[in-house]
């Protein structure tokens, strides 16, 4: 079996190193931009290559694979899809696994059926370690069905989410909305109670409101996520909000999220050890951006 990596980041990497022992006698292959890039090729190439990847010189380069897994940034979703579909055809399946909208994944879909391959919407509904592929994922699209006694055999957490295209990501938008939501008001508050001279106060306060949060790990938590995924985390909430503008609804708060996710990662921060150190450096990095 052919599988192939549109993107070789976090995502894609954990779902090779848990699925190639599954496929005894199997083909990797993967492209990402980072291999055009000077400074970061050696890196992005040694990654493939130490884990038994083909590394591609383009997209085209993974047109023959069975599956393409698209797993990129959100803003670059379709980007990718459209770099790869002109080398498409019968046989193929890409399976979108990017964090973006039910509109954008449709987008992709139309684009990518034109073509004569399939496209199916998957939703990775948890983080990738440690599981890898088996962490819980969602699958919409028509072939869904089809596919998913294939998926569970090799070792896929797999449940199906409807034959529509963005049935799978609408459910990861929507819930990304509190998880990343929650992430952004607990980073900020604290970052607040600092800056007011209150931390002790706040972190009391909050830890008796809301005990089964365990704060002994759960702010902690919160800091390591968006100081280390925060531009990831927060495309993908730009794609929530255009998700809740879809809807009739606030996308803007969707948006706010993404500014703060974006804030916290450009903080250049790496928490380690005691919390209010922590917060203490975060919050002097976030004034000196300002």
């Amino acid at each position: 079996m052919r599988i192939a990596f549109l993107g070789f980041g976090e995502a894609a990497r954990a779902f090779h190193d848990s699925l190639a022992p599954k496929l005894d006698g199997g083909e990797f292959r993967a492209y990402d931009v980072l291999l055009d890039n000077a400074q970061s090729a050696v890196e992005m190439r040694d990654a493939m290559v130490s884990r038994g990847v083909q590394p591609a010189d383009s997209s085209a380069g993974l047109a023959d694979a069975e599956w393409i897994f698209s797993a990129v940034t959100a803003d670059q979703s379709l980007n990718a899809a459209q770099s790869i579909a002109p080398h498409l055809g019968q046989g193929a399946l890409l399976i979108d696994i990017n964090s973006v909208s039910p509109g954008r994944k449709r987008e992709t879909a139309a684009l990518v059926n034109q073509t004569g391959a399939d496209y199916l919407d998957m939703a990775v509904m948890a983080p990738v370690h440690p599981k890898g592929h088996a962490t819980p994922v969602l699958i919409a699209g028509k072939t869904a069905g089809e596919l998913l006694d294939r998926f569970r055999k090799l070792g896929f957490n797999v449940d199906l989410a409807g034959e529509a295209v963005g049935s799978a990501t609408a459910i990861k938008m929507v819930r990304s909305v509190f998880v990343k939501g929650l992430e952004a008001i607990t980073v900020e508050a604290l970052l607040a109670a600092e800056a007011s001279g209150c931390f002790e106060e706040i972190l009391a306060s909050l830890s008796g409101s809301f005990p089964g949060l365990d704060w002994s790990k759960f702010p902690d938590y919160q800091f390591e996520r968006t100081t280390r995924h925060g531009r990831r985390r927060a495309a993908e909430m730009r794609e929530s909000g255009e998700t809740l503008d879809a809807l009739g609804l606030n996308g803007g708060i969707a948006r706010e999220i993404a500014a703060i996710q974006d804030a916290m990662a450009a903080s250049g921060v790496k928490p380690a050890g005691d919390l209010k150190e922590a917060v203490a450096r975060v919050l002097a990095a976030r004034r000196r951006d300002k």
